[in-house]
C-alpha cells in the first residue's frame, strides 16, 4: 500500500502546479498587461486542470486501499477484522489528504485573482500550511495502521510483515514527495518576489531617468546651495532663487522657504550641506496631499472617466495608457472617441483600442457628447468596468469649445445619473506655470477631481507640482514620464522628490 508514492510522485502532486500558479502571479506584476488577462481568460482550464490532478491523486490513493484489501483477502480469518480496519484508516487518509490538498489549491487560486504581489505571499503560505497538514495527516494514519498491524494475530504472519513495510515505504515515499513539490514552490516564490521587486526597481530608476533634466537644472543650481557654506541670509535667498527658476512659483516657494526656516531652527542646523534633508521634507509635506490614487469602487455599473485638456497635452495617448493600466487589474475598459475636432484623432484611440484589445466608441460625423452617451450606454449593455471619455483639445480662452465640453459632462450624467465619477484634466509639464491657470480654468468649469501629468521626461520644470499642490492642490492621479505603455503611474510623492532631488 502507498507504494504509487515512489512511482509518481512527480506526475501526481499538485504541488508544481501551485508552482506554475505562482509564476503566473508573478509575471502579472511584471508583464500586467498579457498575464492577467490571460490569468482572467484561461480561469475554467486553470480550475479543470488542477481539479484533474487532485482526482488523480485521490485516484491513485484508492489503488493503495485495493491493495491493502486483497492483502486482507489473503490472510487467515482471525485477521480480517484487523485488517480491514487498517483499510478503513486509509481510506480516511486519502480523503483527508484530497481535502487538504484541493482547499490549498483553491487558498492559491484565490491569491492569484487578488494582486500579484499579494498573491506571492499569499501562495507561500498556502504551500508551507499545505505541506504541515499532508504530513501531518498522512503521519497520523501511518502510525494508526502500524498499531493495527501489530495486533494483528500471529497467525498473519508473512502478510502482516508485508503490510507494516508498505506502511513504513509509504510514511518515507509521502514524506519525500511532499517535501520536493514543496521545495518546487518555494524556489517559484523566491523567483517571484525578486522578479517583483526588480519591476519595482525598474520603474523607481524610469521615474529618476525620466526627471534627469529637472535634476540636473536642480542639482546645478543647489550646488552652491548644498556646497557646504555656512546657513545665512545670503544662503536663503540663493535658495529662493533656485525654487522660483524651477517653476515651484511664488506661493510655493513662500511656503516653502518659511517651512525650511522653520526646520533649520527646530534642530540647530548649521551648514549648507544639511538644507538638503530639510528641503526635501519640506517639500515632500507640501506635495504629500496631492498623492491620492483612484480608488475604483466595487460595482456593477461602469465608472466613467472623462479626460481633457489642450492639444498636444498627450491626452489620447494617456487613455491608451490607462485602458492598459486598468486592465492589468482585471478591469474590462471601453473608450469613447469623443475628440471629434482633431484630425486623426479617432484614428488614434482607435490604433490604441486594438492594440489594447479594447472596444472603441466613435463615429465619423457627430458631436463629442453624441459619442461619449453612446459609449456609456454600450458600456451598461456590455457590462463593462471603466469607460475612459476622450474630449476635443481646447484652450480654456475658448470660450465657446469650454462651453462644448460642460454640454459633454451634462450628457453623460443624462446617460448615467451620477457619471462622469472621475474629471481629470491632462498636462504638459512642460509649459510650467501655464499649467496653474489651466487647471483653474477646467476646474472652474467641470469640476476636477484629479490630474495627469506628462511628459516630465521632457522638461526641466519638475518644480510644477509644488506650484499646483500651492495654488490648486487637486489630486495628481497618474504622471508620465516616458514614452513607454508602463511609463504612466500613480503619482507617488516621496518617489518623485527622491527622484528629483537625490
Amino acid at each position: 500500500m502507498f507504494s504509487f508514492f515512489r512511482r509518481k510522485k512527480k506526475q501526481e502532486t499538485p504541488a508544481p502546479e501551485e508552482a506554475q500558479i505562482q509564476e503566473t502571479a508573478v509575471k502579472a506584476e511584471s508583464e500586467v498587461a498579457q498575464i492577467v488577462e490571460n490569468i482572467k481568460e484561461d480561469a475554467e482550464s486553470l480550475t479543470e486542470s488542477v481539479k484533474g490532478r487532485v482526482e488523480s491523486a485521490v485516484e491513485t490513493v484508492s489503488g493503495a486501499v485495493e491493495q491493502v484489501k486483497e492483502t486482507v483477502a489473503e490472510m487467515p480469518s482471525e485477521a480480517e477484522e484487523a485488517a480491514e480496519k487498517a483499510a478503513e484508516q486509509v481510506e480516511a487518509a486519502k480523503e483527508a489528504v484530497a481535502e487538504t490538498v484541493s482547499g490549498a489549491v483553491e487558498q492559491v487560486k484565490e491569491a492569484v485573482a487578488a494582486m500579484p504581489s499579494e498573491a506571492v505571499e499569499k501562495a507561500a503560505e498556502c504551500v508551507e500550511s499545505a505541506k504541515e497538514a499532508v504530513v501531518e495527516t498522512v503521519s497520523k494514519a501511518v502510525e494508526q495502521v502500524q498499531e493495527t498491524v501489530a495486533a494483528m494475530p500471529s497467525e498473519a504472519g508473512e502478510a502482516a510483515e508485508k503490510a507494516a513495510e508498505q506502511v513504513e515505504a509509504a510514511k518515507e515515499a509521502v514524506a519525500e514527495t511532499v517535501s520536493e513539490a514543496v521545495e518546487q514552490v518555494q524556489e517559484a516564490v523566491a523567483e517571484a518576489v525578486a522578479t517583483t521587486e526588480e519591476h519595482k526597481l525598474s520603474w523607481a530608476a524610469r521615474l529618476k531617468q525620466g526627471l534627469t533634466k529637472s535634476r540636473d537644472k536642480m542639482a546645478k543650481s543647489l550646488a552652491g546651495v548644498f556646497g557646504g557654506g555656512q546657513i545665512d541670509e545670503d544662503l536663503y535667498e540663493e535658495l529662493e532663487t533656485v525654487l522660483i527658476t524651477g517653476d515651484m512659483g511664488m506661493e510655493a516657494t513662500e511656503y516653502l522657504m518659511k517651512d525650511v526656516r522653520n526646520r533649520v531652527s527646530l534642530k540647530g542646523l548649521k551648514d549648507g550641506n544639511e538644507l538638503r534633508g530639510a528641503l526635501k521634507d519640506a517639500l515632500y509635506d507640501l506635495i504629500k496631499p496631492l498623492e491620492k490614487p483612484l480608488v475604483l469602487p466595487e460595482t456593477k455599473e461602469p465608472f466613467v472617466i472623462m479626460l481633457a485638456g489642450i492639444n498636444g497635452a498627450g491626452k489620447t495617448t494617456s487613455i491608451g495608457k490607462l485602458a492598459k493600466y486598468f486592465q492589468a487589474q482585471g478591469k474590462s475598459v471601453l473608450l469613447a472617441a469623443g475628440d471629434t475636432f482633431r484630425a486623426a484623432a479617432r484614428e488614434q484611440l482607435q490604433a490604441w483600442g486594438e492594440r489594447n484589445n479594447v472596444t472603441v466608441i466613435s463615429q465619423t460625423t457627430g458631436d463629442s457628447a453624441a459619442v461619449c452617451f453612446d459609449a456609456v450606454q454600450a458600456a451598461k449593455a456590455r457590462g463593462i468596468d471603466i469607460v475612459l471619455a476622450d474630449t476635443a483639445g481646447r484652450l480654456p480662452t475658448q470660450l465657446h469649445l469650454m462651453e462644448e465640453i460642460k454640454k459633454v459632462k451634462r450628457v453623460l450624467q443624462k446617460a448615467m445619473p451620477d457619471a462622469p465619477h472621475e474629471i481629470i484634466v491632462v498636462l504638459d509639464a512642460n509649459i510650467g506655470q501655464n499649467a496653474v491657470n489651466q487647471v483653474k480654468a477646467f476646474d472652474d468649469a467641470l469640476g476636477l477631481t484629479g490630474l495627469i501629468v506628462t511628459k516630465l521626461d521632457g522638461t526641466a520644470k519638475g518644480g510644477i507640482l509644488a506650484a499646483l499642490a500651492s495654488d490648486r492642490p487637486i489630486p495628481v492621479r497618474y504622471i508620465g514620464v516616458g514614452e513607454g505603455i508602463d511609463d504612466l503611474r500613480p503619482f507617488d510623492a516621496r518617489a518623485f522628490i527622491d527622484a528629483l532631488l537625490d
